[in-house]
């Protein structure tokens, strides 16, 4: 099919009257003749790709039913996520391996990405919505067990590099193809620059379960936040991340945020009362925290909401937004074939209208 789009975005750059081909779901061409078969009155940009969501629809990705599975795509697809990793909250590791074998027909058709744990192999003093009976220590052993099960599917992992054989820990997953986010951690300065020697090259939601930046005692947040190496997840909710801290992060880490959901099962629903894992949450005014702290549990964003704000309340252009949202989470993660218009890659698209998503494609 042939699309013509008014405006479109092009190797970065913002293209007026683009046409383009699309065969078999693929991108066949940018300058194709002929009369168009879609007509696209908004800006069309690379759908989303969201590298950590847990859930929504009143659903998590560790549901046993497939049908549930399905909803929490559908929802996210609705809000122009085209691409997204399923991610998983600490849990035994026998209950890990069969969410984990659950989630392997919907890698293996293509309609997630991958899939990532987030835990259990975080720090217990920065534990936010994990439950801390469930953390352990990384062991080499588990992990090759757990990259067995998934068969190829387990995309990232998240872990703190300060526990015991945490650095030996992502040695092995970076060289078995795993990308490893540091998060859920209080590691100093001198382990998080291990961390980074052995190839981590990411931070779970940036400023979220990681100590707070101290200028006598360099830690993590700091390094990490320094490192032109490393990308940044951040929760663009407004609750997760002061907007002035956000408009700090942006400024110093230009190129390198990430936009993610980090949703629960509540996105693109009401409020009331949820769990995440084993733990009661309690939703208000569009805000998950767990019943036994008040700490936060999630969010219930979506990257349509996420996208917008970025461009809403910090100013960034329609060029940069899609690069944090689509562009920098498909090269981060390797999934070649999204987050950019171009020749050879999928036709995932989302159509823009005045900075507010109107219409997700994904051929």
């Amino acid at each position: 099919m042939i699309i013509h789009a008014k405006a479109a975005i092009i190797d970065g750059e913002l293209c007026n009257n683009v046409k383009l081909e699309v065969i078999d779901g693929i991108i066949t061409s940018l300058d194709v003749k002929g009369p168009a078969d879609l007509v696209v009155e908004g800006t069309l940009i690379p759908g989303f790709v969201d590298i950590h969501c847990h859930g929504g629809a009143g659903h998590y990705f560790s549901a046993k039913s497939s049908a549930d599975i399905q909803k929490v795509i559908e929802i996210h697809r609705e809000n122009g996520t085209t691409t997204m990793l399923a991610s998983l909250v600490s849990e035994p590791l026998d209950s890990l391996k069969e969410q984990i074998t659950r989630l392997l027909p919907f890698v293996q058709s293509g309609e997630i990405g991958g899939i990532h744990l987030e835990g259990p192999y975080l720090s217990p003093h920065k534990c936010g919505a994990h439950d801390p009976a469930l953390l352990r220590d990384p062991v080499i052993s588990e992990l090759k067990e757990l990259l067995d099960v998934g068969d190829g599917a387990i995309s990232m992992m998240t872990l703190a590099p300060e526990l015991p054989h945490g650095i030996e820990a992502i040695d092995f997953l970076v060289e078995n193809g795993v990308v490893v986010a540091l998060g859920h951690t209080n590691a100093d300065a001198a382990v998080a620059e291990k961390a980074i020697s052995a190839g981590a090259s990411l931070v779970t939601h940036f400023y979220n379960a990681l100590p707070t930046i101290d200028h006598k005692n360099p830690n993590i947040t700091l390094t990490t936040l320094l490192d032109d190496s490393m990308a940044l997840e951040l929760i663009n909710d407004g609750h997760h991340v002061d907007d002035g801290a956000t408009e700090l992060l942006l400024r110093t880490a230009p190129g390198r945020v990430i936009l993610v959901t980090d949703a629960m099962s509540a996105a693109g629903g009401a409020d009331g009362g949820f769990t995440i894992g084993k733990l009661d949450v309690n939703v208000k005014d569009g805000v998950a925290r767990l019943t036994s702290n008040g700490s936060l549990a999630g969010s219930t964003l979506t990257m349509k909401a996420s996208f917008e704000r970025l461009m809403s309340q910090f100013g960034s252009s329609l060029e940069y937004a899609s690069f944090c949202a689509s562009t920098l989470p498909a090269r981060t993660l390797g999934i070649e074939f999204v987050g950019e218009i171009a020749i050879g890659k999928l036709a995932h698209f989302v159509e823009v209208i005045d900075g507010k998503v109107v219409k997700t494609y994904r051929y």
